[in-house]
């Protein structure tokens, strides 16, 4: 059952089996219906959770009351917010699953106590969330450098089979676009 998780971890550190087994008794396996929500703004994010199956968005709510989806959990991504998962403190965002999804979660309590027992899981959130933070600053570095065009096409195509799983006005929001605009892009590069 946690196999997903257990190749992804091997990608990074090693683990054995017996080190393996050892999992079950720090990270559950939650199933989850399409359009329920993991946390809502004003929780306390207790939970870390990877994707085993399905697709989450992170989102925030506007001063404007529009959503604005700022992250996107699909197959062996890690999702939290991160800033009410460490401190414990009221998150400012939404975590929803997209279509029905399996995942394994971490609960804040047990993070410490799952390093304490496989010491090599320190390293291996530390190397996923280096490459999670240097995903976020290229992201970043593409809104400020990209057109709104070249950040379209940008991420069509390096993502081709993800914009086929979101809705488009998902996709519009992730990218900071109405979904009229989105439309107008779609048209003209169709």
């Amino acid at each position: 059952m946690y196999q997903e998780l257990i190749d992804h971890i091997r990608k990074f550190v090693a683990l054995t089996d017996a080190e393996a087994e050892v999992l079950p008794g720090y990270i559950q396996v939650h199933s989850i219906k399409k359009k329920a929500y993991l946390l809502k703004e004003g929780q306390v994010c207790r939970w870390n959770y990877f994707v085993g199956k399905g697709c989450l968005r992170m989102f925030c709510i506007n001063e404007k009351g529009t959503e604005q989806i700022t992250q996107f959990g699909i197959e062996n991504w890690w999702l939290s917010d991160y800033m009410s998962f460490d401190r414990q403190t009221a998150s400012g965002f939404n975590i929803q699953a997209i279509e029905d999804a399996e995942v394994y979660a971490i609960a804040y309590e047990q993070q410490a106590a799952l390093f304490t027992a496989l010491p090599q899981m320190e390293s291996y959130f530390r190397i996923v969330f280096q490459k999670a933070y240097a995903a976020w600053q290229v992201r970043l570095k593409y809104l400020y450098d990209f057109s709104k065009e070249e950040n379209y096409l940008h991420f069509t195509g390096s993502f081709p089979g993800f914009v086929q799983r979101i809705p488009q006005y998902m996709l519009a929001s992730y990218l900071g676009f109405t979904p009229e605009y989105l439309s107008e892009l779609r048209k003209k590069h169709t």
